[in-house]
């Protein structure tokens, strides 16, 4: 067991030096399912599978990660998610 406990660490050490940054999608009593999964669709390129399964986690634990990688990329896709009146930020 001891040897599956380093492999472990090793991973996550490994997966925490290569962390891009997020989008992270919050809950509101605002906006409807199809409104959040439409924009998701729209500005984070996400499959329709992929909008609803983001939308509920939003609404059943009060946030999601929707969007990984470069600032660079994530800034234009965050405005346009708060310019739709979205909870959302980068991290």
């Amino acid at each position: 067991m001891g040897s599956k406990e380093k492999v472990s660490e090793e991973i996550l050490i490994d997966s925490d030096s290569s962390h891009e940054n997020e989008i992270i999608l919050y809950n509101d009593d605002v906006n409807t399912f199809d409104h959040v999964i439409d924009t998701l669709m729209k500005v984070c390129d996400h499959t329709l599978e992929q909008a609803k399964q983001c939308s509920i986690i939003v609404h059943y634990k009060g946030k999601c990660s929707v969007k990984t990688g470069s600032y660079s990329d994530l800034k234009p896709r965050c405005t346009k998610l708060l310019e739709a009146g979205l909870s959302a930020e980068i991290i």
